[in-house]
């Protein structure tokens, strides 16, 4: 019995150890894995993120129909100050929001109702891409090609009714560093680090 209790515990205290090290392992600079447990939650996301854009930065939205592309979009929207309704642009395929209040001009882009890659070429994306406001891109994995070289690439995944996952891979420097400024400012406010699996960061959200 002494020696089933002392073996007990020596791998409670190897579970422990293993957690511990898991919490505060050194993020993977490139990605970051998230989990949002309602559509507020994910706009709180966004919201966070988009708190820390600067002019010229391009994020990149992926996922099926549901998966919470347009509900991120919406809180990034919030996070750079804009009012009013955010609504996918699945018709006209470009919004642009600039307003007094906000501290940047917000362009969301929505490629769902895009025939072939190639009419990217008729939109002027670029003029978006590359100008003083933050562009935002639905349903970008239709057209990879007319991306900018460096984005913020994000991946939505439908898990339940409330839940989704949000997988981050930071494309260049910039997006890199933006990664690591969004994880502090979720570690502030609630969310954790909780484990890492080869070059995959997945952070545990508590607040909902």
């Amino acid at each position: 019995m002494r020696v089933e209790a002392l073996l007990i515990e020596s791998l409670l205290i190897y579970e422990i150890i293993v957690r511990c090290t898991e919490v505060v392992s050194i993020l993977d600079e490139h990605s970051l894995d998230l989990i949002s447990h309602s559509q507020a939650q994910t706009r709180r996301f966004g919201a966070r993120l988009g708190e820390l854009l600067q002019g010229g930065d391009v994020l990149c939205l992926a996922g099926e129909l549901g998966a919470g592309k347009t509900c991120f979009a919406q809180g990034i929207g919030r996070g750079l100050g804009i009012e009013g309704p955010i609504t996918s642009p699945s018709f006209t395929l470009i919004n642009e929001y600039r307003q007094g209040q906000a501290r940047l001009p917000f362009y969301h882009v929505d490629l769902y109702r895009l025939g072939e890659a190639k009419e990217t070429l008729t939109l002027g994306l670029d003029e978006y891409f590359y100008g003083e406001g933050v562009c935002v891109v639905e349903w970008a994995n239709r057209a990879p090609e007319a991306l900018p070289a460096e984005h913020l690439w994000i991946e939505l995944r439908y898990i339940d009714e409330t839940r989704r996952a949000l997988l981050m891979k930071a494309v260049g420097n910039r997006y890199e560093e933006l990664l690591r400024e969004f994880n502090e400012v979720a570690s502030q406010q609630g969310n954790k680090v909780t484990r890492q699996r080869g070059n995959k960061a997945s952070v545990a959200s508590l607040p909902r």
